[in-house]
């Protein structure tokens, strides 16, 4: 995990270097050292953890973006935090690099991408459940142009989410993937104009918010552990998942709701 430059600290509330705002039921958590491309610092580590942790805990938030200050999304690690030693502060426990790439959680994660995603960036927007990109974005592992080994979890989450010729490519050149190629293959949901990728993010993060938070985490972690489980497995959990859904308050209002001809008043219980 690697980035090309770095420079002084953009202070910020959360975490000093790391920005967390609510909007429309999203909680917007914004890497903000634009000087210094977003690379991660132990700051921006921390910051990223106690923002999940504050989203996580908050019964208003449905869903949370991950974005960085542009002109960029994020760099990769801090080389100046690494020349001083500070590596393993890049990583939190139970969070890993950035506080994320290791980080179990219950709610949707989207990331808005601007600019380029590179290095431990590319591997922070694998740790997402959803990718928004502006068309002019581009994603990379080049830890091998510099004699290193890309360990966010790039390695094994490319060839998830791309065809695995491409992300094999992209592991040994080192060479980047622009954004449009990135959604022919599946790996951006949503491609917006430059520029617009935070907004084009909030836009998806309404469309899973309106729906019954309890269904919508369990959903999620189905796909997330199951996919690639076997079929005993997977039946298993998807079994566990409906009884518990079956058993809620917010399937009871969502059938009112139907016959009622209005909008569901969810609780998340």
């Amino acid at each position: 995990m690697t980035t090309e430059q770095t420079a002084s600290d953009v202070p910020a509330p959360q975490g000093d270097e790391v920005l967390l705002r609510i909007e429309r039921g999203c909680a917007v958590v914004t890497i903000d050292r634009p000087h210094a491309r977003n690379s991660i610092s132990p700051e921006v580590a921390l910051g990223i953890s106690s923002a999940i942790d504050a989203a996580e805990a908050d019964d208003e938030v449905r869903v949370m973006i991950l974005t960085g200050t542009p002109p960029v999304f994020c760099a990769g690690a801090d080389l100046k935090a690494l020349g001083a030693g500070r590596g393993p502060e890049l990583s939190t426990p139970g969070g890993g690099f950035a506080g994320i790439v290791m980080r179990d959680r219950a709610k949707p994660l989207i990331a808005a991408v601007e600019g380029a995603a590179l290095a431990g960036g590319t591997e922070i927007v694998c740790a997402c459940d959803l990718v928004v990109a502006a068309e002019d974005s581009r994603f990379g592992i080049p830890e091998v142009k510099r004699g290193l080994v890309a360990a966010g979890g790039g390695l094994f989450r490319l060839g998830r989410k791309f065809p695995l010729n491409l992300a094999m490519e992209a592991a040994l050149t080192g060479d980047p993937i622009d954004a449009k190629v990135a959604h022919q293959h599946g790996f951006v949901n949503v491609l917006s104009e430059s520029g617009g990728a935070l907004e084009a993010a909030l836009g998806l993060a309404e469309r899973i918010a309106v729906n019954a938070p309890l269904a919508v985490r369990e959903s999620r972690r189905i796909v997330v552990d199951c996919t690639f489980a076997d079929e005993d497995e997977a039946w298993r959990r998807t079994f566990e998942a409906e009884k518990l859904a079956m058993a809620s308050e917010d399937v009871k209002e969502g059938v009112q709701a139907f016959i009622e001809k209005r909008p569901p008043v969810w609780t998340g219980r």
